[in-house]
């Protein structure tokens, strides 16, 4: 793949920062769009979506900086690399989340209503974020025969994040941008479809997001930690899966049916 993209002088563009702004100017577009169309505060959505993305970024790094402490604890210079990493995306998300709950209670807005606003954003985000990874070299899958396997040659992955080079690999980088597109299309295809209430597509999103990584996180060859057996990942999704069900249910069950929804019922009852 293409780690670099080009350099002018003593200055490198790199195909993954290209692509990761790319993919928080895509997010934030989608919800900005989506807010403007719900009546929310235009100013207030931007705003809030810059301190998403400064979280997000602060995030990945800090949860990479967890899960491989001890190489950066024995190698301290290796801590410059946590400048060109992306970092661990549930770092990100997680921090975001936290971040953005506290905006949104700070300035009193509709708090779940934010919530769906964002939530297909980060989803194509991170479709695009994950083509950068591949670019990048980084993130990536466990040695393979499959014929979709892809090879990396160029050394600047190996150099900048350890990439195998000149063994098939599984693409997981394609894998998890695949699935969130998917992802992506399912909630803004049944966004309006069954009983609605604040809060589902962001909770939507989580699980699905959570079971997803979950299942790639089997095919992946990159370092990322450990915690009782499982992955980092898959450990923080084991948390979140049960988590979004249980709050849909209960923000389900908590929202009033709309009166159409009452009638419907009568006429399927009759």
């Amino acid at each position: 793949m293409y780690p670099e993209l080009f350099s002018i002088g003593p200055v490198t563009v790199y195909s993954y920062g290209v692509l990761l702004a790319a993919s928080y100017l895509l997010g934030l577009r989608l919800a900005m769009w989506r807010a403007k169309r719900l009546g929310l505060d235009a100013n207030r959505v931007l705003d809030l979506g810059i301190y998403i993305i400064i979280a997000a970024l602060i995030g990945a790094k800090l949860l990479l900086l967890v899960t491989d402490f001890e190489q950066f604890r024995t190698s301290p210079a290796e801590l410059l690399s946590l400048a060109r990493s992306g970092g661990v995306f549930y770092g990100g998300l997680l921090l975001a989340v936290a971040v953005a709950f506290w905006y949104i209670a700070k300035h009193r807005m509709p708090f779940w209503t934010t919530c769906d606003v964002f939530a297909p954003g980060i989803a194509l985000g991170h479709v695009t974020g994950r083509l950068g990874c591949l670019a990048a070299g980084c993130c990536y899958g466990r040695p393979t025969d499959v014929p979709w396997a892809i090879t990396f040659t160029n050394p600047l992955a190996a150099a900048n994040v350890g990439t195998p080079l000149g063994v098939p690999l599984h693409p997981t980088q394609l894998y998890e941008a695949g699935i969130e597109l998917v992802i992506l299309i399912a909630l803004l295809a049944t966004e309006r479809r069954g009983k609605q209430f604040a809060g589902r597509t962001f909770w939507a999103y989580i699980f699905l997001y959570a079971v997803s990584r979950y299942v790639i996180e089997m095919y992946r060859g990159d370092p990322r930690g450990e915690v009782l057996g499982f992955s980092t990942s898959q450990f923080i999704s084991l948390v979140l899966a049960p988590l979004s069900v249980a709050m849909l249910i209960w923000l389900a069950r908590s929202t009033p049916r709309a009166p159409q929804e009452d009638r419907n019922r009568r006429r399927a009852a009759a």
